[in-house]
């Protein structure tokens, strides 16, 4: 069977249980995992072609994704881009004083408002405007690759093979992929999951997830990736770390988190080293150094405001 050459990067390898996107070679096809090889005039199973031009022809996947925003007009139009894929988009919104609502509303109807109470709550907030079962999570400065859309769509046709996917991320940093210091491939939460199966806890900031039996779940990864852009400027990082210390400081100090002086010193310096020496940030050059800096800083400030709490508490 002859097949349309914007058709075979498409298929996908049966060897792999369909979440490898098969790529050309000169002796036919090969999957980029397994290396299987799928000779150009031999026999292709019909079900990957279906599959590959379903893909093709811009069928919506049946799934949901959803996004947090609060003046977001410079990323959220790259990030919706992304996603006009799947059959329904929900964006949660706390009350944005820019034009992210317009850009929003140019892609999808399902616009909400909700007063910010932390990201645990917003998260579990905009899964229950969800109504697929089905959920891609996605942040306003990530966009997805189109070899993730693919891979998706495969595995929802097909049955996962889990509850909830980690799904690894690009990240970068003025212009540049940071491949190192932690960064990459920087999973956070499951960011594909059912809805029945997984939830967030009521974090301020940095929320984890559970699963809503109490068990561990059945924990996947998938291959292809996100990209995230978090902070495209110095500025723009020193903005959101005065906005995220204070509510790590906030919720340390609601937990009962005792200050020691100490702490101004010993964490700070210890994100630097295990950033910038541990984890090999100075393989990224300049860019490494300055990040592990940065995120030296955030620890430094964090600490400093939960000793505010604590001193303006006693007074």
């Amino acid at each position: 069977m002859a097949i349309d050459q914007s058709l075979r990067e498409l298929l996908v390898c049966p060897k792999c249980k369909g979440n490898v996107v098969l790529t050309k070679h000169e002796d036919g096809l090969v999957c980029t995992v397994c290396t299987l090889i799928y000779p150009l005039n031999g026999a292709i199973p019909v079900m990957l072609i279906e599959e590959a031009e379903s893909l093709a022809r811009g069928t919506k996947t049946p799934i949901s994704v959803y996004l947090l925003t609060y003046n977001e007009e410079a990323n959220i139009r790259e990030a919706l881009e992304s996603v006009v894929w799947a059959d329904e988009i929900v964006v949660v919104d706390s009350f944005s004083t820019d034009k992210t609502e317009q850009i929003c509303r140019e892609f999808t109807d399902r616009f909400f408002q909700h007063e910010f109470r932390g990201f645990g709550r917003l998260r579990n907030q905009a899964i229950a405007y969800t109504t697929h079962d089905w959920i891609l999570s996605v942040d306003a400065d990530e966009r997805v690759a189109d070899e993730l859309r693919d891979e998706i769509a495969v595995i929802v046709k097909r049955g996962p093979s889990a509850d909830a996917f980690y799904v690894p991320r690009k990240s970068h940093f003025l212009g540049q992929w940071i491949r190192y210091g932690g960064w990459y491939p920087d999973y956070r939460q499951p960011q594909f999951f059912h809805k029945a199966r997984m939830r967030y806890r009521d974090d301020m900031v940095h929320e984890s997830f559970e699963f809503h039996d109490g068990t561990e779940g059945n924990l996947g990864y998938l291959k292809n990736h996100v990209f995230q852009y978090p902070f495209r400027t110095i500025s723009q990082y020193i903005e959101k770390m005065h906005r995220y210390s204070s509510l790590r400081a906030e919720a340390m100090f609601r937990e009962g988190r005792r200050f020691r002086a100490h702490q101004l010193v010993s964490h700070p310096l210890f994100t630097f080293f295990k950033m910038y020496i541990l984890r090999k940030g100075f393989l990224d050059g300049m860019a490494g150094l300055v990040l592990a800096g940065l995120y030296a800083s955030y620890v430094f400030t964090k600490y400093a405001k939960l000793w505010e709490l604590y001193n303006r508490d006693s007074q």
